[in-house]
């Protein structure tokens, strides 16, 4: 399917994996905390784990804060591995997304993209991270769905209801509206079951939210490898 962006006036984004590039941070910490515990279980499968870690904490309802599902997580990857249960580690976790910096081609993409749409965020964060993370872009969205806000986690409709109903009362319908994501489990999926046009950026080499429940029935409009070449693509010719 060709997409062109004047058939948008509104392109949604999940924040962390797509534009913040989360997984090497996440990674070092883990296997920093895995080899001083004599844990030898290599970067891939410790990200593994904490991928079926955060997807099983974030369906409790009420929603927990991200910082707590990342306390949370952070527990259940010691038990996985026994490994000692550091505080100051733990806390260093769950503060880690203010320090996650964007991708090089993010303020670009987003600057490009919305000098001609309205865009804006659907994330599984928190107010306070995703600000942080806001300033790394240099970019302020035009709409901003967190879990913060909705009291739960994609792949539950909340954010992107919300979402919908945010840019509804801008003028702009639901089929005007493109998301984008990395997550095929978070973000394409769902996007599909609403009726969504959706491309997916599948960035080298990362691996979060590309596997798990419903991650196999995820079929994108469009897949590229980056912000740039999204924009590049749907730039009108």
């Amino acid at each position: 399917m060709t997409l062109r962006l004047s058939d948008f006036d509104a392109v949604t984004f999940d924040v962390y994996g797509t534009l913040i590039d989360w997984e090497p941070s996440i990674i070092a910490l883990l296997a920093q905390w895995a080899k001083r515990d004599g844990v030898t279980a290599g970067d891939e499968e410790l990200l593994m784990a904490f991928d079926r870690a955060r997807a099983e904490i974030q369906k409790i309802r009420p929603a927990l804060l991200y910082p707590d599902v990342l306390r949370r997580c952070f527990a259940r990857i010691a038990a996985e591995y026994g490994l000692a249960e550091d505080e100051e580690l733990r806390e260093k976790f769950a503060k880690a997304p203010h320090s996650w910096p964007a991708y090089a081609d993010t303020h670009a993409g987003l600057t490009a993209l919305r000098a001609r749409a309205k865009i804006g965020a659907l994330s599984n964060i928190d107010e306070g991270s995703l600000k942080s993370s806001c300033s790394k872009m240099g970019i302020q969205f035009d709409i901003v769905v967190t879990a913060e806000r909705v009291g739960a986690y994609k792949p539950d409709w909340p954010h992107f209801h919300t979402g919908i109903a945010d840019l509804a009362a801008m003028g702009i319908p639901r089929e005007r509206i493109l998301h984008v994501g990395q997550s095929l489990r978070a973000d394409i999926t769902p996007a599909n079951k609403l009726g969504l046009k959706c491309a997916w950026i599948h960035r080298p080499g990362r691996l979060l939210g590309l596997s798990g429940e419903g991650a196999a029935e995820a079929r994108p409009d469009l897949t590229v490898s980056t912000l740039a070449k999204l924009v590049a693509a749907i730039g009108d010719k």
